[in-house]
């Protein structure tokens, strides 16, 4: 190989360096980024509040005693249209997925003949003698809530005048319903029963003080009442 082969072979890898020299310069330039100052990226975190938001109260709900007071059956009964799959609500009282529901108000718990009562219920039976108005409506709120263990899978009723209006129609289901309880009376005011008013202090009679009879003492300046003087006779002198 003779002597200028070799040198454009040298040119050529000479030019390839210098070009990939030059781009790398060139990138440099036109890429260049300044290193931060605090390596790493800056995770802002926010700051936890450290005032407890206000509990949310929960809605005050009437007692079932006076949600019965204005009640209805009828719309009770229309409740009950998605229960009659589980519940016999007839005087048949027959049992299906459920017990039979004739004449339940002030009936025992798991006590309707031939019902096979889950554990749940079973245990519910020995610390509540009858299903009460108050306990129907608990129950009708949340089953599970209210009876742990309880085989019925109905998730609750949320309305408080759904469960009035069902249970009203519940009582109906008797030949002689349960009586209604009677409404608490409405907290009225207590009148303030009128200050006994305290006789008013009598100004206070000063008696007059007795005077006693104050003697008098002689006046300091009276003369002093000098005794008789007893002359007695002079030495010398001859009785005659």
């Amino acid at each position: 190989m003779n002597s200028a082969k070799l040198n454009m072979i040298a040119g050529a890898i000479l030019s390839v360096l210098l070009l990939t020299m030059g781009l790398g310069i060139v990138s440099e330039i036109i890429f260049h980024q300044d290193a931060p100052e605090k390596p790493g990226y800056e995770i802002v975190v926010a700051e936890a509040d450290t005032g407890s938001a206000p509990a949310e109260e929960a809605p005050q709900v009437e007692p079932i005693a006076v949600r019965l007071q204005s009640a209805s059956a009828e719309d009770g009964e229309k409740l009950t249209r998605a229960c009659a799959s589980c519940h016999d609500f007839s005087s048949a009282n027959t049992n299906k997925v459920g017990p039979g529901l004739w004449q339940v108000v002030g009936r025992a718990p798991a006590a309707h003949e031939g019902f096979r009562y889950s554990s749940g219920m079973q245990a519910y039976a020995q610390e509540h003698e009858a299903w009460t108005y108050e306990n129907l409506d608990h129950f009708l709120a949340g089953p599970k809530q209210e009876v742990a263990g309880t085989s019925m899978g109905y998730a609750g009723m949320r309305k408080p005048e759904d469960r009035a209006n069902l249970i009203a129609y519940l009582r109906t289901l008797s030949e002689n319903p349960q009586p209604l309880p009677e409404a608490p009376a409405a907290d009225a005011p207590a009148a303030e029963a009128p200050a006994a008013e305290t006789p008013a202090e009598a100004p206070a009679t000063e008696a007059p003080a007795a005077e006693a009879p104050t003697t008098e003492a002689p006046a300091a300046d009276a003369p002093a009442t000098e005794p008789p003087v007893t002359e007695t006779p002079a030495e010398g002198t001859q009785a005659q």
